[in-house]
């Protein structure tokens, strides 16, 4: 898991190094323009990130990787996807919530294709966003013609998840 993060922070920085790069040749004065739009994105979600964090943090001294492993590891089958299917529905909050528990999740126990349940239902399908947005701005019919459908995807993008996964991870 390490390595893997190592060549993920490699790839960010390169990233990083490159965007600034590729502003400073065209226009010197784009890099600190970039970075200070960086930094007011960061000024304005540090809270959320924070919070998202600490509530990780409290699902893994609350919850113990034996209870995950039991509800959400690879032994759990469809029992665990459904589990992640509903969790993903009904959690709240956005990505700085969602990846923060998902990578702990990930690293006490719980299988990748319940995983992918979760992000799914919840990038997808989140009923919350659902009822404060898109109902409201979009109108009922094309609000349900959008989520019913795509309820069904979750628990599928798990199997398919979880089988790919196996097969990539046995190289």
């Amino acid at each position: 898991m390490s390595r893997r993060m190592n060549l993920s922070l490699i790839m960010l920085i390169l990233m990083a190094a490159g965007a600034i790069l590729f502003a400073w040749l065209k226009d010197r004065s784009l890099p600190l323009e970039g970075l200070s739009a960086g930094g007011r994105l960061l000024g304005s979600v540090w809270i959320e990130l924070l919070l998202g964090f600490i509530i990780a943090g409290m699902l893994e001294v609350l919850v113990s990787p034996a209870e995950i492993t039991a509800w959400l590891g690879t032994e759990s089958s469809l029992r665990g996807i459904f589990a992640g299917w509903m969790a993903g529905l009904v959690l709240p909050g956005g990505p700085y919530l969602l990846f923060p528990i998902a990578a702990n999740l990930l690293k006490t126990g719980a299988a990748p294709g319940v995983l992918i349940a979760l992000i799914t239902a919840k990038t997808l399908v989140s009923p919350i966003r659902m009822l404060t947005y898109e109902a409201p701005l979009l109108g009922w019919p094309m609000t349900l013609a959008r989520c019913l459908p795509a309820l069904l995807v979750p628990p599928l993008m798990g199997i398919i998840g979880q089988w790919l996964f196996d097969l990539l991870s046995k190289k």
